[in-house]
């Protein structure tokens, strides 16, 4: 079985996000990694992060909840294009 592995720059990239809250990810085993040098994380271990946390807001690691979207009045104006 073939996997990819990402270093957590790469994972980083990926997530849109920066390395120290990949680091934070991990450190909260959120996300699993494995040290090979450094730490790597697995294609298979991303796709199943983000299928698990869908809808979840993540912004604090210490309260993950459910994503609440804010509503926003589209413009009537500027539909009509």
């Amino acid at each position: 079985m073939e996997d990819v592995l990402y270093t957590v720059a790469e994972t980083a990239k990926l997530l849109k996000t920066n390395a120290n809250y990949v680091y934070e990810l991990i450190k909260r085993n959120l996300l699993p990694a494995l040290k090979l040098g450094s730490y790597k994380v697995r294609r298979t271990a991303l796709l199943e992060f983000l299928a698990k946390y869908e809808g979840q807001d993540l912004t604090d690691l210490n309260d993950i909840k459910k994503l609440e979207v804010q509503n926003y009045e589209i413009n009537k104006s500027t539909e009509s294009n």
